[in-house]
């Protein structure tokens, strides 16, 4: 009896992730079909903040690259902690070879919450010059036409946050397996989120904010506790009226030498954090896991014919998911030459999620914190 419900079950959650994967396609294909217009040139002056911590594979290029945008007048503010940072002399140099731009350098170790990265941007902002703010991590490299392309939703007065989805550059096996679930999870996630409720949130690989709005919301003094900073400076101008732009605009995520060690602390940790934000639609990620549902319902239904045929229906939507929206609309070349993996990198986040279930604690820069109040971090232990 219980194996029949299972069974019931698994065949319902199969048809429901289909459901999900078909519908990824179509909101991907939505996505890049609406064009966003704008009449006029807008490329007001802006402070990119990049907060800086440790060495990350191609970091000076990564830099270098918001060095050379083709756009007018713009601010450059480099945040460490640390002089001992290792990142502090590739910021140095980065001055030194654009000695033309406007590049400020602070490092200041005054805390305002348990997000460090958002003390760095608060650190910074003391010396913003301008309006608009651009932040945007340390491991993303862009083209000359980021800015240019980025800003203009903001003339829109009601706009007030533009993120930016992200393919990955990588070197390395575990850098490979992760950058997979990004072009084959992550992004068609994105647009599905996109269609259903909207563009509540933002990315680490850019969150371009109006510097009133920051203020409207109290500033970074508002997110300094919480874990998911990117998705913060997005939603709380969202829950006041805002509106968040989802940028047709790709940048690139670089990453390399990730041991399988980290990944795994990495992905837990991120589970857990949207976990405490968002529960109920944490749980609701069951209905979007076509691999690990259909393959369930195949054992639980002992490999009879018609499991068969659910299972490899399933499979089959899943890679042609993966294929249109990572390789073919994205673009991204991993979702391409990597397609054979997908599967497993699905099981990889089916238990991810699993685990994630179990407890509120996580480790993150060398700290030990509890996850409570949506996100927020309560430091527990320094380690």
């Amino acid at each position: 009896m219980i194996i029949d419900i299972l069974r019931m079950l698994f065949l319902g959650l199969s048809l429901s992730a289909i459901i999900y994967n078909l519908y990824a396609i179509y909101g991907a294909i939505d996505f890049f079909r609406e064009e966003f217009k704008q009449e006029q040139e807008y490329s007001p002056p802006l402070t990119i903040i990049k907060p800086l911590c440790g060495l990350d594979w191609q970091i000076y290029e990564n830099l270098a690259s918001f060095c050379e945008q083709d756009y007018t007048q713009y601010q450059i503010v480099f945040a460490l902690r640390s002089l001992d940072d290792p990142c502090f002399k590739i910021a140095q140099k980065i001055q030194q070879d654009f000695p033309d731009l406007d590049i400020s350098l602070i490092v200041n170790e005054r805390t305002i919450g348990n997000n460090l990265k958002v003390s760095n941007l608060a650190n910074a902002l003391t010396i913003a010059k301008y309006p608009i703010l651009v932040i945007a991590d340390s491991d993303i490299k862009v083209r000359s036409d980021y800015l240019k392309e980025i800003v203009k939703p903001l003339k829109d007065p009601q706009t007030a946050v533009v993120t930016c989805p992200y393919n990955s550059l990588v070197k390395g096996k575990v850098a490979i397996f992760e950058a997979l679930g990004i072009a084959t999870v992550f992004n068609p996630k994105i647009m599905v989120a996109r269609k259903l409720e909207g563009v509540s949130f933002g990315f680490g690989s850019t969150i371009a904010i109006k510097r009133a709005v920051l203020e409207e919301i109290g500033g970074f003094e508002a997110i300094a506790d919480y874990l998911s900073d990117d998705f913060q400076l997005a939603n709380q101008p969202y829950r006041r009226g805002y509106r968040v732009h989802l940028s047709r605009y790709i940048v690139e995520h670089v990453s390399a030498d990730v041991k399988l060690a980290d990944l795994f602390a990495r992905q837990l940790r991120w589970a857990k954090g949207v976990k405490s934000e968002r529960f109920w639609g944490y749980v609701g990620l069951i209905f979007t896991q076509l691999t690990t549902n259909s393959l369930f319902f195949l054992l639980l239904s002992q490999f009879s014919l018609f499991s068969y045929l659910v299972f490899s229906i399933s499979w089959l939507i899943r890679l042609l998911m993966a294929y249109i929206v990572g390789a073919v609309l994205f673009k991204d070349s991993l979702a391409k030459k990597y397609l054979y993996l997908v599967p497993l990198r699905d099981m990889f986040d089916f238990v991810i999620w699993v685990l994630g279930f179990f407890g509120d604690t996580i480790s993150w820069r060398d700290n030990k914190f509890k996850l409570v109040d949506k996100g927020k971090l309560l430091l527990i232990e320094e380690l």
